[in-house]
Order: structure tokens, then C-alpha cells, then sequence
């Protein structure tokens, strides 16, 4: 799914409108109708639903919902925020259409005094600003978002919570942002709502159709997208009668060190679990007994040094290399990672102590080979390339540091995202909270890696890497609930994962 800026996206409304063809009122009824819908599914007639209208087509919105609503006996107060100037378009229209429909309390509010009185039962709806937004709530309109805010009543955002910007909330005032439980957003999820600071003010959000134009959609460029189902389905190795393990590719992992073997079993049972043909983990002496019991799949590489990496083994049988959990950042381990970088001339799979090493050593980050992936997550990413203020800025850094070194970054967390040198940005749909627990970015790198091996481009290892890890993590919560959920069950369940995209 293509993801717009909120521009981009009046755009698309505005094409809909020329070429379906369709009017904008009725545009505006569609899209009315379909929050409705979710509505009556989740709230009763007996809850009293209280409408915060602004003048533009936000608040046109949130007026044709109330009519639909007082139609289907819900009880419904619209209090329309009063800039002493006269609505307008599709706006006025719904406003004329609730006087004449009658079942609904109507009132026009000038200052916060006019704020109505609110039982405990009752639902807001926030309907005052919607994606146009270009400035901060000040003045009035934040006096009422603080009086919304200050309220322990249930609310709902149409479209985006008013206040929120639909990208860049660096120079935003966060406080007059309306803090809303749920957001049912309009055909495309809003680019904020996918940054971990903002879930404040989202809370559950939902996507509902309203069916824009395809056309529109087709035709209106984007570097950011949302990965679905459908979309990894295709990047899948197939299965063909003859295959054999020769056909999946061998892949080496570099993991583990004295007390962190543990980093090397989870990374190769995933890098098995995602359908390698071969597998050589790499591993101090003392690691072999661990790495044999635990992993008899695997086949093993047993390094000089008794307890860390320090050593390469002849890399020519290996379509890809995966290397960092677990390994340490000794001196004789930098060096050994310096001379897989040169050695190795494919793309590799960076993850963990890897990337502190490479942190430290910023100049091996030209060495790496061409769309090698790296996995970070938020810490390891911010020594990598440097601090950032929030969300919107650390994408715009992950993306650029992408394009700067030909790699593929994939900054790990929720709606994990990936960048690819060509500019592009994939958010993840999959993954639960669940899964922040020790050992998952470990089974990450090895289902990445086995993809990788078995010749799935790297766009494309990265991308159903991620999507397939998170679904795997999904099944797992669904079965022994997200607080239970350790490591090891992300790569049990993958082979429900595969089930599943099949």
C-alpha cells in the first residue's frame, strides 16, 4: 500500500471527485458512512454521542455523521466551534441537513464557557481539524482540546486526532493535540501515526475505505509504503519437485560468544526456519558442544579462540553471510569483522554487536558490500548515525544514510520500517509488543540470512524477512498471549507463517 503525504492525499480526494465522477458532499457521505458503521458496531444506543465540529471539512464530516447516527436512534449534541464567519461548501450543507432532520441538539460554541456538560457515559467525537492542518492549535481551539483531553470519557478521532500533523510534528505544541482513544482514518493510515510518539494521541486506529479513485492512487508518486500480506506472498522462494537442499542456498552465521551462545542457537534455528538448504554457524571452540546439542541442523565452524570470534573460515562455499549476535566487540573480533567486510563481496546481514563495532569504526561502513542489510534497532541506529529529535527525523536520517552507503536499513521497533538505497521506505504491518523480549532481533538476523541464502533479493529478504518475523510473533502471542512470549516461540511459529502467506 502507498502511503501519502495529507497533500497528496486531497489530491487523491480531489481526483476522485473530477473522475469518478462524484460531488463532494457525497464524497463526504461515503466516508461518513463507513465511521458510522464502526460506531454502531462498537457503541450502544444508550451512550449519548457529543460531536466537536470545526468549520471545515473535518467538521463536515463529523455533521453528516451525527445525522446518520440520530437516524439510526442514537442520541447526538453537535457543538460547533464558532469563528464568527459563515460556513461554507459541503460543511454548510450538513449543517442545514441536521436542522432539517430535527433529532439532533444543535449549538454554535464562541469561547471554551460554551463547552457542554458531559456525563461519564457519553463519547466524544473529535471533529475540529482534520489533515489539512498546516500550524499548531493555539487560542481557543486548544482551550477545548485541554477540556476534551481533561475528560476520562472514551474519544474518537475522525480521520486524524485534531492537532496531530500528518508527517512532521517536530514544531508542533504537543500539549494542544487532541488525545484520542480510538482514530478511524480515512482510506490511507496518516505517516505520524506510525511513529511510536504519537500512539498517545491515536491510540487504536483503523484504516476504513472510501473507495478513492485507483486511478489517482496509481498515479500519484510516493517513496513510503505500507507492506501487506499479498505484497510478501510474492517474494517467497517456491518449492518445486526437484529441489534440493542445493537449490535453498548455504548461508553463513557468525553469532555467539562465551555466556551469549545463546544468540547463535536462536539465530540459526530462525535461519533454519526460514527454509535455508545449508547452514554453517561460526563459533568459538567453546560453543561447539552448545551449538551441536542444540542445533543438530546446523553445521559447525569452529573458530581458534576458545571464546570469541577472531577468525574467518574460507567463505567461498556461502551465498550469504550473517554476522553480529552475540559476538562481542573485543579488539581481535573488530578485526576478524573488518576482514569478512573486504573478504565477503556479497551482501551480508549485519545485526548487533556488528553494528556497535561499526559504530565505532564508521569507516567500515564504505566497505560494506552493496545492499548489505543492517538491522538496528533504536539505540544501536542512534550510535550508528547520530541522534535525532523524533520519528519523522530518524527516518529521514535512515534514508539518507541508505542512499550514502548502497546498504538496506531496517530500523527495528513497531511498524518496524526499511530503507533501501533507491529512497524507498517499507513500514511493516506485522509484530506485537510482545515481542520486545530478549532474542528476537537474533531470530530477525537469521530468517533474514536464510532468505538472503536462498537468493531472494535483498529488498525482498529484508522486507519478508521483517513482515514474516512479525507474523510468526503474532501467531505466538495469539497462543500463550504477548507477556509470555519469549524468542524461541517466534521461530516455532514460523512455520504457521508460511502457512498462512500460502
Amino acid at each position: 500500500m502507498k502511503l501519502f503525504s495529507t497533500k497528496q492525499i486531497a489530491g487523491i480526494d480531489s481526483f476522485t471527485i473530477e473522475h469518478e465522477p462524484v460531488s463532494d458532499i457525497d464524497l463526504m457521505e461515503r466516508a461518513a458512512l463507513q465511521i458510522t458503521n464502526w460506531l454502531v458496531q462498537h457503541f450502544s444506543t444508550e451512550q449519548k454521542m457529543v460531536f466537536f465540529a470545526g468549520p471545515g471539512n473535518n467538521g463536515g464530516d463529523a455533521l453528516a455523521i451525527a445525522r446518520q447516527l440520530a437516524g439510526l436512534d442514537y442520541q447526538c449534541e453537535v457543538c460547533l466551534l464558532d469563528f464568527r464567519k459563515e460556513l461554507k461548501g459541503s460543511p454548510a450543507t450538513n449543517w442545514k441537513r441536521l436542522q432539517e432532520q430535527g433529532k439532533v441538539a444543535l449549538s454554535k460554541i464562541k469561547d471554551v464557557d460554551g463547552f457542554p456538560k458531559v456525563a461519564a457515559n457519553d463519547v466524544l467525537l473529535d471533529g475540529l481539524f482534520g489533515s489539512g492542518l498546516s500550524r499548531p492549535l493555539e487560542g481557543f481551539p486548544a482551550e477545548i482540546v485541554h477540556k476534551m483531553n481533561a475528560l476520562p470519557n472514551t474519544t474518537v478521532a475522525i480521520d486524524i486526532p485534531s492537532g496531530l500533523m500528518g508527517e512532521n510534528n517536530s514544531e508542533n505544541i504537543l500539549e494542544n493535540i487532541v488525545r484520542a482513544d480510538f482514530t478511524l482514518t480515512f482510506q490511507f493510515p496518516k505517516i505520524s501515526f506510525l511513529f511510536a510518539e504519537n500512539e498517545l494521541f491515536t491510540g487504536n486506529w483503523q484504516v476504513l475505505p472510501i473507495g478513492l479513485h485507483p486511478g489517482g492512487i496509481a498515479k500519484t508518486p510516493s517513496d513510503f509504503f505500507f507492506v501487506e500480506k499479498e505484497d510478501v506472498k510474492e517474494m517467497i522462494p517456491r518449492r518445486t519437485k526437484f529441489s534440493h537442499k542445493g537449490t535453498f542456498g548455504h548461508a553463513l552465521l557468525v553469532a555467539g560468544s562465551y555466556g551469549k551462545m545463546g544468540a547463535s542457537v536462536l539465530a540459526s534455528k530462525a535461519c533454519l526456519r526460514s527454509g535455508v538448504g545449508l547452514l554453517t554457524s561460526h563459533v568459538p571452540r567453546l560453543g561447539y558442544s552448545i551449538i551441536q546439542t542444540a542445533v543438530p541442523e546446523a553445521m559447525v565452524s569452529i573458530d581458534e579462540h576458545d571464546s570469541i570470534f577472531t577468525g574467518i573460515p574460507d567463505l567461498t562455499p556461502f551465498n550469504a553471510v550473517g554476522v553480529g549476535p552475540g559476538i562481542g566487540r573485543k579488539k581481535n573480533t573488530c578485526k576478524a569483522l573488518c576482514d569478512l567486510i573486504k573478504q565477503f563481496r556479497s551482501p551480508m546481514v549485519l545485526d548487533a554487536d556488528a553494528l556497535n563495532i561499526l559504530s565505532e569504526n564508521k569507516e567500515l561502513l564504505r566497505e560494506l558490500p552493496e545492499n548489505s542489510i543492517l538491522t538496528p534497532h533504536p539505540g544501536e541506529f542512534e550510535r550508528l548515525a547520530g541522534e535525532t529529535a523524533d520519528s519523522w527525523e530518524r527516518i529521514q536520517v535512515q534514508r539518507q544514510m541508505a542512499k550514502e552507503f548502497r546498504v538496506i536499513v531496517v530500523l527495528k521497533g513497531a511498524f518496524t520500517s526499511v530503507a533501501l538505497p533507491d529512497g524507498r521506505l517499507f513500514f511493516n504491518a506485522t509484530g506485537n509488543p510482545g515481542m520486545a523480549t530478549a532474542g528476537s532481533g537474533d531470530s530477525l538476523t537469521g530468517i533474514i540470512l536464510g532468505l538472503l541464502a536462498q537468493r531472494v533479493c535483498p529488498e525482498y529478504a529484508a522486507i519478508a524477512g521483517v513482515f514474516l518475523h512479525g507474523l510468526a510473533g503474532d501467531i505466538a502471542a495469539g497462543r500463550i498471549s504477548e507477556n509470555a512470549l519469549i524468542a524461541g516461540d517466534i521461530t516455532n511459529c514460523l512455520g504457521k507463517a508460511f502457512l498462512e502467506l500460502k
